[in-house]
């Protein structure tokens, strides 16, 4: 049965709706007690005394009621309490002053052990009474009243009004309680019966049916009640193997949080709760006012009083995890991640819920939650705790997280897109290294515009609209060409040339990477073959990204692209950025030493936006550092940044690389690089990105006469 007022277990406010109908069912029920017991004889209760059937039905009805059989997708709040089949047939035997004093003990037995509060208890000893009443009228009306000096044991023929007596007490209590539920709730009373409607009518229509057996057993003798017991108990062993499959299919092994499955489950419900108070608040606002046409106080509390009614999903990985379980072995980072499951359990609010995903990933609902602020007060909390050192077998770790956030309905309207964009928060929080971060569609590599964008370079790559340019590098001693470094440009047939920075940060996170990688080699080894043919022996550099020096495949198409043109290696470089080099896989990585083993030179890109490891840098197959454009471009006016070209470039001498300085837009940032020692340089200074056609009319003039040494 239902159990009204079960979210709190305090009064409701005096003077309240929901206060007038507790005090109006207690008086009705007491007066309903008072005029039943009036009824009894001496005879009666020395009958009640002396017969051990009372004494059986009285334990049976305690324990029933103190243990529901809870079915899954029940609880104890609205499981099947046994105690009605003896109360009822206790209720048909001995007649309604019998029924309620059993009953009314074992509802107060079972509050006093479950902590309730004296006005809950009085509410149900009174909804039990005054449905045993209603049953009662029933039975009255067919003649069929019994009392403990004179029970009635029904027979075939008393099968309809036993059943029209069990319909009338189950419809008296379900909307006794369903009406208690409807006030506590603000909600209509239909929708409160029809919560769990169906279940209750099947529960009520099992347990009713077998009081007239359990009656027919009463009078026979007493030994047989134990027997009739017996299903119960089946009954009890059954239901409590289904809850516990039922927790272990919804439930994390390890940890004991709930899983996936749950996670949704619960979910969909806040989300539901969530747009059904949405769509309440909006009713009451666009609902008339009385007392005619509305004021302009009340068309401003229209547009400024609108809160949202939000859902959080948090999505939680832990940092460095890996280390753990690959160091001390799976038992240990087990045991680490019950730690972290009991922290983040006793860090979440009240009605919160914490769900293991997988692995060393968790994730948090919050059913309501104020805004993105309140939001991340949650996720910090989460982490400070996480962040206590935890000691296990004499060790004491560190535990970060990063903490990534989506709610509803700002960001996704269900489960699956707001677990998504909580899994993309994450992963900004991971690469920002903030800890926390909110979903922000310009972040989302699969936004809607990314996905489309996507989509047209995919098209773009089948129809050749990407091609190459090509920019100069020149040494700074006498101008003679260093070399030319192939620029990758999407000329877009709507949006015209594009540059990298507008569309590689999609392609890189993609296969499509691989492609657009090949085809810029295949397109550079070209160029290349058809200058190297017209004696004009440039070196063509492109940039290969983190991806690229994980693809196998990549060396073996350097190596075949340089066969079928007959180019030696030298006539290609490879470009990569300083940070890739901080990466221990991408350094080691087998891509690496075929380019090595093929006689492939490498140039590092952007040097001095990372952190370097010399021991590194002097084992690759490098042969230059490019010196990155921000430091170039303020070497005149910033003696800081001056200092570290100058470094820089001292630095390359010493490993005996050639050093190149990117950006150079003057001749006065020329002219200093010259005097600091720089080997070369490239910028718009010495020439722009040409497209193929103009890079060979400007190479056949570079070659048949070489300029001046810039000033």
């Amino acid at each position: 049965m239902k159990d009204p007022n079960n979210t709190r277990n305090t009064a409701p406010r005096r003077g309240s709706p929901l206060w007038i109908y507790f005090v109006a069912v207690i008086l009705l029920g007491g007066v309903a007690c008072a005029v039943a017991f009036t009824g009894l004889t001496g005879a009666d209760l020395d009958a009640l005394v002396r017969m051990p059937v009372f004494w059986i039905l009285a334990c049976f009805i305690i324990f029933g009621e103190l243990r529901p059989i809870v079915t899954p997708g029940s609880t104890g709040h609205n499981g099947a309490t046994t105690s009605t089949t003896f109360s009822f047939a206790a209720l048909l035997y001995a007649g309604l002053p019998i029924a309620a004093a059993l009953q009314a003990v074992a509802v107060i037995t079972c509050g006093i052990f479950r902590g309730r509060t004296p006005h809950r208890i009085a509410f149900n000893v009174a909804q039990y009474v005054l449905s045993f009443a209603a049953a009662e009228l029933v039975l009255a009306l067919f003649g069929d009243v019994a009392t403990p000096t004179d029970p009635w044991v029904p027979d075939g023929a008393d099968l309809p009004a036993v059943a029209l007596a069990g319909t009338v007490y189950f419809l008296c209590n379900d909307t006794l309680v369903g009406s208690a539920i409807a006030l506590h709730e603000r909600i209509s009373l239909v929708k409160a019966l029809r919560w769990d409607l169906g279940y209750q009518v099947l529960v009520h229509l099992a347990l009713l049916g077998l009081a007239p057996l359990m009656v027919v057993a009463m009078d026979r003798s007493a030994v047989f009640l134990p027997l009739i017991v017996l299903p119960f108990i089946a009954v009890y062993l059954n239901a409590s193997v289904s809850v516990r499959r039922e927790h272990q299919a919804l439930h994390d092994g390890l940890t004991g949080l709930p899983n996936r499955k749950l996670l949704i489950v619960r979910t969909e419900e806040a989300l539901a709760e969530a747009r059904g108070a949405e769509k309440r608040d909006t009713e009451k606002r666009t609902a008339p006012r009385r007392g005619g046409r509305a004021g302009i106080g009340s068309r401003l509390r229209k547009t400024t009083d609108d809160p949202k009614h939000r859902c959080g999903l948090f999505l939680l990985d832990l940092d460095r995890f890996k280390e753990v379980n690959d160091t001390l072995g799976h038992p240990t980072g087990d045991r680490l991640l019950q730690i972290v499951a009991h922290r983040l359990t006793h860090s979440v609010r009240p009605g919160d819920l914490v769900a293991r995903l997988g692995g060393d990933e968790f994730a948090v609902l919050l059913p309501s939650v104020r805004d993105e602020a309140n939001a991340r007060e949650v996720a910090a909390r989460l982490r400070a705790a996480l962040s206590e050192p935890v000691r296990l077998d004499g060790m004491s770790f560190d535990l970060e997280a990063s903490v990534g956030i989506a709610l509803f309905p700002d960001h996704a309207p269900d489960f699956e897109l707001l677990l998504q964009r909580a899994d993309v928060a994450m992963y900004n929080a991971k690469e920002a290294r903030s800890g926390v971060a909110i979903y922000s569609a310009r972040k989302d590599r699969n936004s809607p515009a990314r996905l489309r964008m996507l989509g047209d370079l995919r098209r773009a790559v089948d129809r050749s609209e990407l091609e190459l340019f090509y920019q100069p590098k020149v040494a700074l001693r006498d101008g003679q060409l260093v070399g030319m470094e192939a620029l990758l440009r999407w000329r877009h047939p709507d949006r015209g040339i594009l540059e990298p920075a507008s569309f590689l940060s999609v392609a890189e996170q993609t296969y499509l990477m691989r492609s657009i990688t090949r085809h810029v080699v295949e397109a550079a080894l070209t160029q290349a073959a058809a200058w190297w043919r017209e004696d004009l022996t440039v070196q063509v550099a492109v940039n290969a990204s983190g991806r690229d020096l994980f693809d196998t495949g990549l060396t073996e198409t350097i190596e075949e692209g340089l066969l079928a043109r007959g180019l030696p290696a030298a006539a290609l470089q490879l470009e990569i950025t300083e940070r890739i080099l901080m990466n221990e896989p991408a350094y080691a990585s087998d891509t690496v030493g075929a380019l090595a083993e093929l006689g492939i030179p490498l140039s590092l890109d952007d040097f001095g936006t990372g952190y370097s490891s010399l021991v590194r840098l002097n084992r690759l197959p490098v042969e230059e550092i490019k010196i990155d454009s921000s430091f170039v471009g303020r070497l005149v006016e910033s003696p800081e940044d001056a200092v570290i070209v100058r470094s820089i470039v001292d630095l390359a001498r010493t490993l005996g690389l050639r050093s190149v300085a990117e950006g150079v837009e003057d001749p006065a940032t020329a002219g200093m690089l010259r005097e600091i020692g720089c080997d070369a340089a490239q910028g718009w200074h010495f020439g722009r990105p040409m497209d193929a056609e103009t890079a060979t009319d400007w190479l056949r003039r570079h070659v048949q006469r070489a300029p001046e040494p810039a000033a």
